[in-house]
């Protein structure tokens, strides 16, 4: 008789993750810019690696293979040919073809029928600051194939399945077809993702006249008014690569924890991420390195104290 599965048998305090996401073997993007930091904080984590290069595509060359929805598929057979599809959380984040967005839709439905209560935790991968990461035709299938339908018709709606979501500027402008432009913008943004279905939502980073924010909404109940919040994030003069995977790791992190409370989760994630890009600058230089000369790889494993016990230093303000 095979022993086990203590995550299983003894499920901890928190929760288990299955992450889908991609995967460097040199580097900290995707899973490995998430699981760790979500390991720091007593989840049990399974990944699957969406992709498997050798390092972020920003070097020169990377060499590696992508996992296709038939592949992925076949792994959540495996799982559940063994009775290991019990999970309290579903993370995705990159996903680079239609084909197997559509099987991450079926792995919901899935992880869903074993576990009704599942917390699914978006990241809608799609670029950033006006550039596109994945092909145009996804952006179709996270608005259309992916929408519930609701009252709201004036834009195309996304992600219903999903508990949290966690665009940036230029992802929530893709998904809402709005243009963001003020604060109220960013906010109405979040009600039309709202009207599509997750309960939570945080756009990760606004641009407003130089200024950059963050702005968080929770909405307790459909047809509710959400709790809506900013944080003012101090811009630092570098590019990282895997920040916004292991921001939302950080928040699904906390937002567990104080499931009541978004502001207080945003404001321990903000503040684990801005300890970690200082040191990742400090130590560039100390080794001589120019850090506005290049992208720069985040020091995670070097910042475990900054993920675990985050010291609060950037408050967040509710909106009235």
């Amino acid at each position: 008789m095979a022993p086990p599965i203590l995550s299983l048998a003894l499920p901890s305090g928190t929760g288990r993750v299955l992450s889908i996401q991609s995967h460097t073997v040199q580097g900290y993007v995707g899973n490995k810019s998430a699981v760790f930091p979500l390991q720091l904080l007593g989840y049990d984590v399974d990944p699957i690696n969406s992709v498997q290069f050798s390092n972020h595509t920003g070097y020169p060359t990377f060499k590696g293979q992508v996992l296709n929805g038939e592949q992925l598929w076949e792994l959540i057979e495996g799982l559940e040919g063994n009775n290991l599809l019990y999970y309290t959380h579903l993370l995705t984040g990159y996903i680079g073809s239609v084909s197997f967005l559509n099987t991450v839709l079926e792995v919901v439905n899935k992880l869903r029928s074993v576990n009704p209560e599942l917390k699914y935790v978006c990241d809608p991968v799609m670029g950033d600051e006006g550039k596109l990461y994945v092909p145009q035709e996804l952006i179709s299938v996270y608005r259309e194939k992916v929408r519930a339908s609701c009252s709201t018709k004036m834009f195309l709606q996304v992600v219903p399945v999903a508990s949290m979501l966690t665009p940036n500027q230029f992802e929530a402008e893709l998904l809402t077809e709005f243009r963001i432009q003020s604060e109220e913008d960013g906010r109405e943004a979040c009600k039309l993702l709202h009207s599509a279905g997750p309960s939570k939502v945080v756009i990760t980073s606004i641009n407003i006249d130089g200024n950059l924010l963050l702005i968080g909404s929770n909405q307790k109940e459909k047809g509710q008014e959400p709790k809506q919040f900013k944080i003012a994030i101090p811009k630092i003069p570098a590019y990282f690569t895997g920040t916004g995977d292991l921001m939302t790791a950080l928040l699904l992190g906390w937002s567990n924890k104080y499931p009541d409370n978004l502001e207080k989760a945003a404001e321990l994630a903000v503040s684990s991420l801005q300890a970690l890009l200082h040191r990742t600058i400090n130590d560039y230089k100390s080794a001589g390195h120019d850090p506005q000369s290049t992208s720069l790889e985040i020091r995670l494993i070097q910042s475990q104290d900054d993920i675990r016990s985050p010291q609060v230093k950037i408050k967040a303000e509710i909106y009235d």
